[in-house]
């Protein structure tokens, strides 16, 4: 079988110039490929005890679902405002220009949750650092961050809890 990552395509000058975008639709395409990553995650958290995965819109739902089906655990929607109809709780953080917020249902999670944040990918740190805020907020237990690729080059990371595991599948420059 081929190599997972060569089926993610380079796509330059998008959505502007100078950008190279990760589009990961030819991987999800692919049965086996898709099959090898979200194994590859269960390896990486399937001992952590996780009670619930908390995805992050949109690309973070497509590997958060197949995810929590392979470990047998729930699914948590962290959404952008309005997307949520039962009552929320949100987080607001710093963009580049201004900020966005993060919004997750408020009775989403109990104290008794073992969570782990998952998203296609890791860029500035800035949603996962809000989501991770958002599962400590309710009082379960954040173990772990799940991503696809890391744009390292962002220093993403260092907006993340220093003490909490971040498994990266595809470590990018």
């Amino acid at each position: 079988m081929t190599d997972w990552k060569t089926l993610i395509a380079d796509v330059p000058d998008f959505p502007k110039p100078g950008i190279v975008f990760k589009d990961i639709t030819p991987l999800l395409a692919d049965g086996p490929g898709f099959r090898k990553v979200i194994d590859a995650f269960s390896v990486a958290f399937g001992d952590a005890g996780v009670t619930q995965l908390a995805a992050i819109e949109s690309r973070g739902f497509i590997f958060g679902a197949a995810l929590a089906h392979h470990l047998g655990v729930g699914l948590t929607l962290v959404r952008k405002p309005g997307k949520l109809p039962r009552e929320v709780y949100s987080e607001t953080y710093a963009l580049e220009y201004g900020t966005d917020t993060v919004q997750m249902h408020a009775d989403a999670l109990t104290v008794n949750d073992r969570v782990i944040v998952v998203d296609d990918v890791l860029a500035t740190g800035g949603t996962a650092a809000a989501t991770a805020r958002l599962v400590e907020r309710i009082g379960a237990q954040l173990v772990g961050f799940a991503f696809l690729m890391e744009l390292s080059f962002l220093n993403g990371r260092d907006k993340l809890p220093a003490d909490v595991p971040i498994h990266t599948l595809y470590p990018l420059g």
